[in-house]
């Protein structure tokens, strides 16, 4: 496992897709959507997007990222099928800051409020 988190190249999009597209392939009419906007304490300030900024996972302004999920769930199971990392304003302008934590430069940068909705219209757009 620790090979395919730190040495295998993958695609995390394409893993998303796929994961997406057989979760939903199930067609299950009860199935419902579960967005959360969760933060990630971090003790550095290195990862991408961190900064000093509110969350409630820590109740405090802490040092953290941010991010947007979405899930699928239905009686025969549920699974992770999105995630959006919240790039605050600090980030946005600093390429170098960028280069140094590996955000591609193609990145979409995207303010907190608008992750889920950026997930659900991706969603849409395959058509489940």
């Amino acid at each position: 496992m620790q090979r395919l988190f730190n040495a295998a190249r993958w695609d995390e999009d394409q893993v998303r897709d796929d994961v997406r597209g057989y979760v939903t392939a199930l067609g299950d009419p009860g199935a419902v959507l579960i967005g959360d906007d969760t933060g990630f304490e971090k003790g550095r300030s290195c990862s991408a997007g961190v900064q000093r900024q509110y969350t409630g996972t820590a109740g405090k302004f802490t040092n953290c990222q941010l991010g947007g999920f979405l899930a699928y769930a239905s009686g025969k199971g549920r699974a992770l099928i999105d995630r959006e990392l919240y790039l605050p304003r600090s980030w946005t302008g600093d390429q170098g800051r960028q280069a140094a934590a590996k955000v591609s430069a193609g990145a979409s940068l995207r303010a907190a409020p608008r992750n889920r909705s950026v997930s659900r219209n991706r969603l849409d757009s395959r058509a489940m």
